[in-house]
């Protein structure tokens, strides 16, 4: 009787082959070692004991689950039912170890290790090591609580911050534009609270380097938390998370960040390491906003205008500066001054006049009238010199990137499935799976250049990361096996080369 309709059919390969179908997965395994992300775990964290596996065999399989494109615990045996990718990680764990050490790595385990990648079951008792019961019994019901970091999920903020001094050493920059936001990852978990969008919900907050493209610090959050909330600790949190040799530092956020304490702290200089930040802030369009916008005369209204291939293009919204002076900033007499720009955009369906008198429109988004027309209206409040076009298209540029990076934490990566109830756990998961982003930003820029910098993850992973292979071992090597006619292979290559090259660096 035959397999199917069409003709083919499948055999089981009887042989121990050592086949792979992620024959570019271990190109991450070299970028990850001379990044020191393996020493970086040993350093911060010290969860396990003496048995069983070590706090780097557990989270760096985790890391390489999420490249690979697992969005579960569960998938970790699909990573080890891959027996050539299995053989070189096994391999990879003792590599420049001396006798003394791969012996104690040996005797961790009573009985003979059967799992070179750790099964769901260890990788879920190791995630409740992430767990503070005293937060869980102090939680309020019914309130906004965001709950002392674990110490263990501290130690992974500091893996991360080692990330980023490797990617700034290899490709420094003398400036930060961070970009921070929140984002809501929806879940069915009983234990999750409801966001302000009716669905249950975690909120993490993330601050997002742009010229580095590496995400610097992300406060995992339950849904109910305002996404404004305790803003300013986590700017300082990632402003402490930066390398040595940044120097200015720039900030842009949306309304959620338009608060009295963030501006001052940026305008007044307050923080010790880098003063001055400059910012562009979306404001709140309040009815004094509205007045003060209502007040401009007709001729200040400028259009906004976008360049497209070097060539200045219309976007039909205007721009002016207004003036608007909220009670907070005179509440001291040394408030530092700020500029308030309104920008305007006419409704695609215009009310009649009639209509304009007697209906207020229910839309998503605040409205003005303008001579009988009707515009959505926003503004921003920022500190910087620039002309206000200027301003507001640098305080765009957030949307695009930092919209895309919660994309590939949510949909490419393993961030938009959370494994536990427990918070601890999903913040540790969270944490892991941000080291996974920044190690595959790192990466692109460092490593494959080129076009590959703007790909997606999921492009990535299609191209270059799922390579059929055959693992073959030889005079002690291990040698992965690859077709001849595939497009990548140059390519992987001169990948290695180039991570050898970032290895022998010098330092400092």
């Amino acid at each position: 009787m035959p397999q199917g309709i069409l003709p083919y059919k499948y055999e089981v390969e009887k042989a121990a082959s050592g086949l792979t179908a992620l024959g570019g997965l271990p190109t991450y395994l070299d970028l990850a070692h001379v990044a020191g992300l393996g020493d970086s775990i040993d350093r911060h964290l010290h969860i396990r004991g003496d048995q069983g596996y070590t706090d780097r065999q557990i989270i760096l399989p985790l890391v390489l689950l999420n490249l690979a494109g697992g969005d579960c615990v569960e998938d970790l045996r699909k990573l080890e039912a891959d027996q050539g990718f299995a053989k070189i990680l096994s391999r990879v764990e003792t590599h420049g170890l001396p006798r003394q050490q791969r012996r104690a790595l040996e005797r961790r385990f009573r009985k003979e290790r059967r799992r070179v990648v750790p099964s769901p079951s260890a990788v879920f008792r190791y995630l409740a090591g992430f767990c503070s019961e005293v937060e869980a019994e102090s939680r309020p019901a019914g309130k906004a609580f965001i709950p002392q970091p674990h110490e263990n999920l501290m130690g992974l903020y500091r893996v991360n911050a080692d990330l980023l001094a490797f990617g700034q050493k290899h490709a420094p920059t003398t400036s930060a534009t961070l970009d921070m936001d929140a984002t809501l990852v929806e879940t069915t978990k009983k234990e999750a609270l409801y966001s302000y969008k009716h669905y249950k919900a975690y909120q993490p907050l993330n601050v997002y380097w742009a010229e580095q493209e590496l995400v610097v610090y992300s406060e995992f959050r339950d849904g109910n938390v305002p996404a404004g909330y305790e803003n300013l600790r986590v700017l300082q949190e990632a402003l402490a998370s930066l390398p040595p040799g940044v120097e200015q530092v720039y900030l842009r956020a949306d309304t959620a960040s338009y608060q009295r304490e963030i501006l001052h702290y940026c305008a007044a200089g307050e923080d010790k390491r880098f003063g001055r930040i400059e910012f562009a802030i979306g404001t709140d369009v309040t009815k004094a906003f509205k007045e003060a916008a209502a007040a401009v005369e007709e001729s200040d209204w400028r259009p906004l205008q976008k360049e497209v291939q070097g060539q200045m293009v219309a976007t039909g919204q205007e721009w002016a500066e207004v003036c608007y002076v909220p009670n907070w900033t005179v509440q001291k007499k040394d408030s530092p001054e700020y500029r308030f720009l309104a920008i305007r955009e006419p409704l695609r369906e215009q009310l009649t006049l009639t209509e304009l008198g007697t209906v207020q429109p229910s839309l998503p988004f605040p409205t003005m009238a303008f001579n009988h027309k009707r515009y959505k209206i926003t503004g921003l409040v920022t500190n910087r010199d620039l002309p206000g076009d200027e301003v507001i298209w640098w305080y765009r540029g957030r949307c695009g990137k930092s919209e895309e990076a919660h994309g590939v934490m949510k949909e490419d990566l393993a961030g938009g499935q959370l494994p536990s109830g427990a918070f601890g756990a999903n913040a540790a998961w969270w944490a892991i799976m941000i080291l996974a982003f920044n190690l595959n930003a790192l990466m692109k820029r460092l490593v494959l250049q080129g076009e590959w910098v703007a790909k997606r993850l999921k492009a990535i992973r299609f191209a270059f990361i799922h390579l059929p292979g055959r693992i073959i071992q030889r005079a002690g090597a291990l040698i992965i096996r690859l077709t001849a006619a595939h497009l990548v292979n140059d390519i992987l290559l001169a990948a290695r080369r180039r991570i050898l090259a970032l290895a022998l660096a010098p330092s400092g």
